[in-house]
């Protein structure tokens, strides 16, 4: 797909964007510090009205404490919504302070109270080290709602990428215990099922910046080992093998139309929408992975927040 198809306001960011082709022939280290030096790319600028802090939470099964980093508005108003926020990073890197920006202006625009999820990772920790880190906060969050001055009823998951295909296995993972209910998933280009990495027809145009096939492949084998791509990925590991998707709670689902998680998030929203979930879709013409993070003042990035803060605020009567 030629570069005249990118959004204008998303190119010159290409042209500083490391390369996520050829993780599988580096060092650890080494696609750590790709995945760093895109996140440098990223400018953002503390909001003077939402506190930060750090919190501890226990971890499941005798798991280390998950650190959280938590996003309060300056003037929280009680039983103020709550959303358990997970980071991107292929599942390989990234943590929660690289969605500051993010999550400093969803607690000052909406004004929940944020916990951002400092997720173990592969291939240090294997599935299902990272989900059961979130559900840990999941928990801890509903557990604490009224010192929190959270409301229980407004609980939402949110995520980008990686973070969004947690998101979604945490859905899936509420909805079966049935110990917490879950009042939204918002999934921002969620990263959802690792045939993906081994399937040559996820579109021959698709992923052709940022995150590539390759990276994709490296990130799901880091994840799952040899398995990755074949028959037995749980839903837990992988949102887009679950095949009962009713009863999970409303959902939007965002992503650009270059991306190479295109054809695997619609699919997925087709299929919420077939389980009679409420689901709202938008494509972003021109817009590889991860463009909002990337060029958060592009016109086309700030109707993509406007439109699922919206569903938000919809859902939520906020």
């Amino acid at each position: 797909m030629p570069k005249s198809v990118v959004n204008p306001e998303f190119l010159p960011i290409l042209e500083k964007m490391p390369s996520f082709d050829g993780l599988s022939s580096l060092s650890l280290p080494e696609v750590r510090e790709v995945f760093l030096t895109s996140v440098r790319l990223i400018e953002g600028r503390p909001l003077p009205d939402v506190i930060t802090r750090e919190e501890y939470v226990p971890g499941l099964n005798n798991a280390p404490d998950v650190r959280v980093v938590v996003y309060t508005p300056r003037e929280v108003q009680p039983n103020a919504p709550a959303m358990v926020y997970i980071h991107g990073g292929g599942l390989v890197s990234g943590h929660p302070e690289v969605d500051d920006p993010k999550c400093q202006k969803l607690a000052s625009d909406l004004g929940f109270q944020i916990f951002s999820v400092d997720y173990r990772l592969a291939p240090e920790v294997k599935y299902p080290g990272a989900i059961e880190d979130c559900y840990a906060v999941l928990k801890w969050v509903h557990e604490n709602a009224r010192k929190l001055g959270i409301s229980r009823d407004k609980v939402v998951v949110a995520g980008e990428s990686a973070g969004g295909g947690l998101s979604a296995a945490l859905s899936l993972m509420a909805r079966d215990k049935k110990e917490y209910k879950l009042a939204f998933q918002l999934l921002i280009y969620p990263m959802l099922d690792d045939r993906t990495a081994i399937n040559s027809d996820p579109g021959a145009n698709f992923g052709e910046f940022v995150w590539t096939r390759s990276a994709n492949k490296y990130a799901w084998q880091a994840y799952l080992g040899d398995k990755a791509g074949g028959p037995q990925t749980p839903p837990y590991a992988a949102a887009g093998r679950a095949t009962d998707l009713a009863g999970l709670p409303p959902t939007f689902i965002g992503v650009g139309s270059m991306d190479l998680f295109l054809k695997e998030d619609l699919y997925y929203a087709t299929r919420l929408m077939a389980a009679a979930v409420p689901t709202e879709v938008m494509v972003v013409p021109g817009a590889y992975h991860v463009f909002d993070m990337y060029v958060p003042d592009a016109e086309l990035s700030r109707r993509f927040m406007d439109a699922y803060c919206a569903a938000l605020k919809r859902t939520l009567n906020l």
